[in-house]
């Protein structure tokens, strides 16, 4: 029973900036590493960014120096701040996670729906 839900997609202009959201509910006993991917029309599906339970992050290079990945484990919830945004940046967004969702068992990967970022004048 595990949901992820990204908000805070929409549309802005080049140069811009976004603060993408998504928070992790239902049965939870544990999360580790999460992330977030995005995917472009006729394109295939790219990684972007992700980051640790420590915080340690990786960064794909197309957004290295404009994004920022951050989380709130109390929340269980990842962020996405991204500056400087180009029409490249346009995507269906989405954030994933590994998750223990039973005590009986280990972490397994868990995909939000995804929320539309449009870089556009």
């Amino acid at each position: 029973q595990v949901q992820l839900v990204e908000s805070g997609g929409g549309l802005v202009q080049p140069g811009g900036s976004l603060r993408l959201s998504c928070e992790a509910s239902g049965r939870i006993f544990g999360i580790n590493v999460m992330g977030w991917s995005r995917q472009a029309p006729g394109k295939q599906r790219e990684f972007v960014a992700s980051i640790t339970v420590g915080s340690t992050t990786t960064y794909a290079d197309s957004v290295k120096g404009r994004f920022t990945i951050s989380r709130d484990n109390a929340k269980n919830t990842v962020y996405l701040q991204m500056n400087s945004l180009k029409p490249e940046d346009t995507a269906l967004y989405y954030c994933n996670a590994a998750i223990r969702s039973d005590y009986r068992n280990w972490y397994q990967d868990y995909w939000g729906q995804g929320t539309q970022v449009t870089v556009s004048s």
